[in-house]
Order: structure tokens, then C-alpha cells, then sequence
């Protein structure tokens, strides 16, 4: 833990990263201002939760992750996950679900489990990804086309029927906006600016949105002031508090029914599947940032300690009205390009945000509703990775194309939590399979490796590759058939690097069968930690039985003792 800050203050603390990380955490803090807000509201609860989570965990994972230039805070890849959560059980479920997949992603780095999380196939990964960048554009549809309809429920296919009966309650006007913010999204990166897109397209939505307003008798475009409304110190405003993120204890948020969500035992145990979703998610997504990261700088994460850092800030964060977060490919990209080295940068880009809170939130309430669709629309496209997508789909084994596809598909028309768990169930079966297959059991040709000639009742195999559960029962089950002339089977394990207790099981099975059948058996050059193993298992020499030896010549020679005494 602290790893990343431990190496800026011993190697990086000059004046020169210091002004470049200062500007590089103010460029990340003007893109994931409006990120925050829009992905927050995507969630379905309001938006300075998403600014309270940038703040407080962006702050907190800087300073405490393993990686030097990740920048934390919501994602869209939590979008899918989130929204159940909050329609069940309110914002209070939804921050205590957070509070304790920081538990979980605490406990995963302390278990050293960080290089584990970073070999999740990358079918798996595209097939999340794209699934989740389909239902987060779905999602955006109603506030784009400034649809009259109530919030959207239910499974995927119930959402776009509802969004197809209401196409005929389109707003022209919130398209006008919505087209014109994503038409400077799409557009701006051809231009090579320094000026963040996002910031540009938001103030001409903002723009578009108010001569809209003006010209109209009543608001035809909805805002963030319109839409959202808060209470404070007894008087009520509309859009963001200009407060920053205040303590309050998880068990006084509110549930779906405005009620106080309280804390059981009950209440942890339904939210437990989804706060292990989330834990999985925010590893993932925070390690192959981590990666993306290390591509870019030159420099290696600690993974470990970034799975400690990523705990840490979701388990402070609820706290203080903070949503799930995680590392963010995009602005910690942004982060890298803007010169950003050190820790430093995320911890500035979380106090612009703060102080953009104090100073301008009254601001932030001109921000339209379809402006900030726009902006989901696009962070969905970029999340898609559509032609990658296409291409596993295209050139892939036709194991991974399955992952894909059904991967893809759980997350559409599913749950995020189907999928995980199907997803990587499935990505270990095929790993499980592909493994076993690497383990081959072949017979040796005396003549061909220069051994001379050995009796007809003598057989010599080669085990080549690790014993484990997904390969011993198939490689050691064809030892059990030699012809009845064998009177002795060598197996030559020197290339054998693994036995586990599946294997050790199905060795002892084997023996037995070769035992019953007057069969011996001798076992060449395995590896003494493994030799160790059989025998605390009970595979020991047996006179006319089972022997070893350390080589193939001296292996024929004990074999051609027990084929002479049978």
C-alpha cells in the first residue's frame, strides 16, 4: 500500500512533475466533472453523488494504489450493476453494496491475488464491455430524444419496447441539443486541441438549451436544475448542492421508499452478490487500466497494493456519498497525455472537483439532461470497442467466440452478475480443457531414442506436462489398457511439472488396476518435491510392484528384473 506515492515523493518530487501533474489533474478534473454527474445519473440517483465519488475515492486511490497515474472514480462499467441495486434497495443499499465490495477488493489485494485478476481472457473482458456499452446507449435514449415517459424498468427487452412505444413523445428541441453535444463529442478529437471536448460540447448544449428556454413561453428543454432538487439546512434548491461531501453513517441513507435502508444481517446478505460483482468489475477494470497505463509511461503497477487502493476508496467514499468507483481507462489516459506522472495529478483532479462544487454549482444546473445523454452515448461508443468486438467475433477460436457471445449477451439481456459468473465459469472450463490438452501421454520407441532393444513385455510411456484435475484422469486412464503380453509399464515423468491431489488419486487407481493384472510399474526421474508427494500419498516401492529410478537405462533395467520375477 502506498506504493505509488512512496516512489513519487523517493524519485519524482521535482518542481518540473509538480507543475505537470497540477496541470494534468486539472485537464482530468474538467473531463470527469460532467463524467461524473452524467454516469452518476445514469445510476439513477443524483448527481453530486458521482462528484462525491470522484472527490473523496479519487483522492483516496490516488494515495493509496499501486499505480502512479490512474485516475478513479465512476465508470460506466458499473452502470449495469448499479441501477437494480438502487431501484431495490435506494441509495442506502446501493453505498453499503459499495462499502463492502471495498472490503472485498481490500481483501483480494492483502490475498495477493492481483496477478490473478490480470490474466481474465480478453474475450471475457470484450464481451462485458460491449454488453455493457449496449445498455448503457439504450438507457440514454429517453433523455436524448426528450421522450415523455416515466423511468424505465425491467429487463432489456422491456426497456426498448417501452422506448419504442414513446418515439412518438419525442422532444425536437432536446434532440437539437443532444445532437449538437455529441456532434462536437464525435468531431473534436479530428481537431487535436488541448481544450478538453467534453467541456466544449457541454457549454454549446448549455448554450443551445437556454435560447431554447428563452424563446418558449414554459422549459422545453429539461436541466439538471429542472430535473434534480435538493433540501438543505431546512431550504430546498434545485440541481447540485454547493456543499462539499459530508459524513453520514450508511444505515441513515435512505431506501427505494425513502425510508432509513438500516443494517442486517439480511440486508448484507442480498447485497452480497452484487458487491462481489462489483469487487470483480472494479478489479478488473482498475488492473487493465493499470496495464493500459504502464503501456503508455514506460513504468510497472503494483497490483496488489492498487486492489488495496481501490478497496480503501470505496469503503471511505460510501461515507461521504460516494458510488462504487474504479480506475477509468479514458481520463487516466487523458491523465498520462497531459503529463501527469505522479499521484499528485488524481489528487488535484479530485480537489478541482470539490472546488467546483463549492463555487459552481449553480452553474452546473444549466447543464441539459440531453446534453449529458449525448455524452453517455459517446462514452458508450468508445466502451464498445466495436471493432474489436467484431473481430474476435471474426477470427477467434470457436471456444472464445462462445465466451464472446454469450458473455455479451448475459450482460444485454441479463444481469451483470449472470454474466460474471457464467462469463468466467465459462473461461475456466475452456482454461480447464486447453490445460488438459497440453498433457500428453505418448509411447516410447526404444529403437528411435536409442534405449536398444526391452522385451515385448515391457511398455515405456512419456508424460509430458502437468498432473492436475483437469488432465490426470485423462492421461493416466489409457496406462490402465496394455495389451495382456505387458508384464511392466516405465513412465518417464521428467517432464512432468505438477501433481495435485486429483492426480495423486488417480495414480493410486492406477497402480491398484496395474497390481491386480500382475502388472508393474516403475516411475522414472520425477522430481523429488513430487516423488515426496506419492510417497506421503503411499505410492512407495513395492517389491515386484511399483519402483523408481533416475534415469530411462536404469529404468529398463529394474523393468526387466520384474518382467524376469512375474
Amino acid at each position: 500500500m502506498l506504493s505509488a506515492l512512496r516512489d513519487t515523493l523517493q524519485r519524482d518530487l521535482t518542481l518540473h512533475t509538480i507543475r505537470s501533474n497540477l496541470v494534468a489533474g486539472l485537464i482530468v478534473g474538467i473531463i470527469a466533472l460532467p463524467l461524473s454527474m452524467a454516469l452518476a445519473i445514469a445510476v439513477g440517483v443524483p448527481p453530486q453523488h458521482g462528484l462525491y465519488t470522484a472527490i473523496v475515492a479519487g483522492i483516496v486511490i490516488s494515495a493509496t494504489g499501486g499505480s502512479s497515474v490512474n485516475i478513479s472514480g465512476p465508470t460506466a462499467a458499473f452502470v449495469v450493476v448499479l441501477i437494480p441495486i438502487v431501484q431495490q434497495f435506494g441509495l442506502g443499499g446501493l453505498l453499503i453494496s459499495g462499502f463492502m465490495a471495498g472490503v472485498i477488493l481490500v481483501l483480494l489485494g492483502l490475498g495477493r491475488f492481483g496477478r490473478l485478476i490480470e490474466v481474465v481472457p480478453y474475450p471475457v473482458v470484450i464481451g462485458f464491455t460491449a454488453g455493457i456499452a449496449v445498455v448503457i446507449a439504450t438507457l440514454q435514449v429517453k433523455d436524448f430524444l426528450g421522450l415523455d415517459m416515466a423511468a424505465l424498468e425491467g429487463h432489456f427487452t422491456h426497456k426498448v419496447v417501452q422506448i419504442v412505444q414513446a418515439l412518438p413523445t419525442a422532444n425536437i428541441q432536446e434532440v437539437l441539443v443532444g445532437a449538437i453535444t455529441l456532434a462536437i463529442l464525435a468531431a473534436w478529437p479530428r481537431l487535436r486541441l488541448r481544450v478538453p471536448g467534453h467541456l466544449v460540447a457541454l457549454l454549446a448544449g448549455a448554450l443551445v438549451a437556454w435560447l431554447c428556454n428563452a424563446l418558449a413561453d414554459a422549459p422545453v428543454v429539461a436541466t439538471i436544475g429542472t430535473r434534480f432538487n435538493y433540501t438543505l439546512g431546512g431550504s430546498s434548491g434545485f440541481g447540485i448542492p454547493p456543499i462539499p461531501p459530508d459524513f453520514t453513517w450508511l444505515a441513515a441513507l435512505p431506501d427505494a421508499s425513502g425510508q432509513p435502508v438500516g443494517l442486517s444481517f439480511e440486508l448484507v446478505r442480498q447485497l452480497l452478490p452484487a458487491a462481489l460483482t462489483i469487487a470483480a468489475l472494479g478489479a478488473i477494470e482498475s488492473l487493465l487500466c493499470a496495464v493500459v497505463a504502464d503501456g503508455m509511461t514506460g513504468r510497472r503497477h503494483n497490483p496488489n497494493d492498487e486492489l488495496i487502493g481501490q478497496g480503501l476508496g470505496n469503503m471511505v467514499a460510501p461515507f461521504f456519498g460516494g458510488i462504487p468507483a474504479t480506475a477509468a481507462i479514458a481520463r487516466t489516459a487523458a491523465n498520462v497525455r497531459a503529463g501527469g506522472t505522479s499521484p499528485l495529478a488524481g489528487i488535484i483532479h479530485g480537489v478541482f472537483i470539490l472546488v467546483a462544487i463549492v463555487f459552481l454549482a449553480p452553474l452546473l444546473g444549466y447543464i441539459p439532461m440531453s446534453a449529458m445523454a449525448a455524452l453517455l452515448l459517446m462514452v458508450a461508443w468508445n466502451m464498445s470497442e466495436a471493432r474489436h468486438f467484431v473481430r474476435t467475433a471474426r477470427i477467434a477460436p470457436r471456444d472464445d467466440k462462445l465466451v464472446l457471445l454469450a458473455c455479451f449477451s448475459l450482460t444485454v439481456l441479463f444481469d451483470m452478475t449472470v454474466a460474471v459468473g457464467v462469463g468466467l465459469a465459462l473461461a475456466g472450463m475452456l482454461f480447464i480443457r486447453r490445460s488438459g490438452d497440453l498433457t500428453q501421454v505418448t509411447p516410447v520407441r526404444p529403437a528411435h531414442d536409442n534405449l536398444g532393444s526391452i522385451p515385448d513385455s515391457i511398455v515405456i510411456y512419456d508424460i509430458n506436462g502437468p498432473l492436475f484435475f483437469g488432465s490426470a484422469q485423462k492421461a493416466l486412464h489409457s496406462l490402465t489398457e496394455v495389451s495382456p503380453q505387458v508384464r511392466v509399464v516405465i513412465l518417464d515423468m521428467s517432464e512432468v511439472s505438477l501433481i495435485d491431489m486429483s492426480a495423486l488419486v488417480s495414480m493410486e487407481s492406477m497402480v491398484t488396476n496395474l497390481n491386480k493384472r500382475g502388472v508393474g510399474l516403475v516411475i522414472n526421474n520425477l522430481q523429488p518435491r513430487m516423488l515426496l508427494k506419492l510417497r506421503r500419498a503411499g505410492i512407495r516401492r513395492r517389491q515386484g510392484s511399483v519402483r523408481f529410478s533416475r534415469n530411462l537405462q536404469e529404468a529398463i533395467r529394474i523393468g526387466c528384473e520384474l518382467a524376469d520375477a512375474k
